[in-house]
């Protein structure tokens, strides 16, 4: 698979792994462990060296999975976890809300190699802004860590431009992780430019819409009563009958390529900016080729030209989050 630089020149596959399904129910069951640590050698094979993961995911299993999946390949890789919620720690629970005070990014920190089995954590992300404690301290401490050889490359996730400015000038930031698709394109507004000028690399996250984009959702769809979709404004029946119009629009597309239109999702994320690495996640075989096919999809000037008109004639339906989970992101 072709690589890609984020900032800091930290290089990693075009397309990247989201793993947060493989240990959450947010998005229907997790799966069996065996297959899930068969997949994600699977995905080292076919190319991918950039794997996303976190504390909360699970919490704590998904680390540990990603851990035992990519211990005989750990040199090979890029891993990528964060910081930043009050989950419990050593036996204690945590209520839940955001913490990223500097003993605490300390205590993840450590916690995190051990459930990785690694010396060293690639990209540290902070999952999320936490308005208590100045980003300053945030980037100081991850900067100590760095310093420390526990750390190579601090990242912002959901962070709004003021921050990342404020970040950036105490430690380099390498990645920003938002969500960014073609049904979600707020970033473009004022994250992509501070981006660009400071020469930090962006990771969106829910690339394919949550699985709207790839065609395989319909106003019929049911999905599973603990999957975060059946809370989220954009995914209520009136609301896909709406946006299906997205989907239609990048079928046509794909009919062209003889591709799919989770393809031509990924390939245009690719598309808008050099330094873009989305990491889709799945727990499917055939969705982890078809989505590392999107690297190797080229979309012609004509092509990006098409789906911009089109799109832009499109009014994207329901918000993105509930709005209790869309509090926690900047913008």
């Amino acid at each position: 698979m072709q690589k890609r630089i984020l900032g800091q020149g930290l290089e990693v596959s075009a397309i990247g792994y989201g793993a947060m399904g493989m240990s959450s129910v947010h998005y229907g069951p997790a799966g069996e462990r065996s297959d899930n640590i068969a997949l994600l050698r699977k995905a080292v094979d076919l190319g991918v060296t950039f794997f996303d993961t976190a504390e909360v995911y699970g919490p704590y299993t998904n680390e540990e999975l990603l851990g035992e999946a990519l211990a005989p390949v750990r040199d090979q890789v890029v891993i990528a976890t964060k910081f930043g919620f009050d989950i419990g720690y050593a036996g204690h629970t945590g209520h839940g809300g955001l913490d990223s005070r500097p003993e605490q990014i300390r205590r993840v920190c450590e916690a995190s190699l051990k459930r990785l089995r690694s010396e060293v954590i690639d990209l540290f992300y902070q999952h999320r802004v936490d308005p208590a404690v100045p980003i300053e301290d945030v980037a100081g401490t991850v900067g100590d860590l760095i310093t420390e050889g526990k750390v190579r490359h601090f990242g912002l996730s959901e962070a709004g431009a003021a921050t990342i400015r404020r970040a950036h000038a105490v430690t380099p930031v390498t990645a920003l992780q938002s969500e960014y698709s073609l049904w979600y394109r707020q970033p473009e507004v004022q994250i992509l430019p501070v981006l660009d000028e400071l020469g930090i690399g962006f990771v969106p996250f829910s690339p394919l819409g949550k699985g709207f984009l790839t065609g395989k959702i319909d106003p019929a769809t049911e999905f599973p009563g603990v999957d975060i979709r059946n809370s989220i404004p954009r995914f209520a029946p009136e609301a896909r009958a709406a946006n299906q119009a997205l989907v239609d629009l990048l079928g046509s597309i794909a009919t062209r390529h003889h591709a799919s239109p989770a393809q031509v999702a990924l390939a245009w994320l690719l598309a808008q900016r050099p330094s873009i690495v989305p990491i889709p996640g799945t727990r499917k075989p055939e969705r982890l080729v078809e989505n590392i096919g999107g690297a190797s999809l080229i979309l012609a000037d004509g092509d990006l030209a098409d789906i911009e008109q089109a799109a832009a004639a499109i009014d994207i339906q329901g918000a993105r989050y509930p709005a209790n989970i869309e509090a926690m992101s900047e913008h």
